[in-house]
């Protein structure tokens, strides 16, 4: 059989950073492909990365876990979450206790959605957690409905924050 560059060989990848010491977890799907049925994120995670989203304090310890290229331009803070650096200059997230206290934190993904999404996209699969994952994603649509709703098609500085919020779900609110 010839193999090609769409050949899948499982990876176990070993996380150890401030946050998680010794999870590992395995890479079951091509990088960026086979997504679940319906969830259809706009944006890669270097995309987010690049743009600015979580004030560029997001994944700075844990780099090593993903590709150089995600880093190589994106918008990152060495002084803690810093609202500059998001697209569109405002906060737009709530403190992880907060996550935390409402249940949407789980032990695989200590820093969240985002986290999960990066190693969704790397090729991790945990069927229960995606389908989770994915219904929150599918909820944040009511964002887009907010903007359609109240601004015109490209003012950018309208709904700033729901904006920013909808980047950090990996929806380009940017063209909406």
């Amino acid at each position: 059989m010839k193999k090609t560059s769409q050949s899948l060989k499982l990876k176990n990848v070993l996380v150890s950073d401030s946050i998680q010491k010794s999870y590992s977890y395995v890479l079951t799907e091509l990088r960026g492909k086979n997504f679940a049925h319906l969830f259809t994120p706009e944006l890669t995670p270097k995309q987010m990365l690049e743009l600015g989203v979580f004030g560029g304090s997001y994944l700075n310890d844990c780099q090593k876990e993903f590709p150089k290229s995600w880093f190589s331009k994106a918008k990152l803070s060495d002084h803690g979450c810093d609202e500059n650096m998001n697209f569109f200059g405002v906060d737009a997230s709530q403190p992880l206790s907060v996550w935390q206290q409402k249940g949407w934190i789980f032990h695989e993904d200590p820093r969240g959605w985002f986290q999960w999404y990066c190693r969704y996209y790397m090729g991790r699969r945990m069927p229960d957690e995606d389908k989770r994952q994915i219904s929150r994603w599918k909820n944040m649509r009511r964002h887009i409905s907010q903007i359609e709703i109240h601004c015109v098609n490209g003012d950018l500085d309208c709904r700033k924050k729901q904006r920013q919020a909808l980047l950090h779900w990996a929806y380009d609110s940017i063209r909406m």
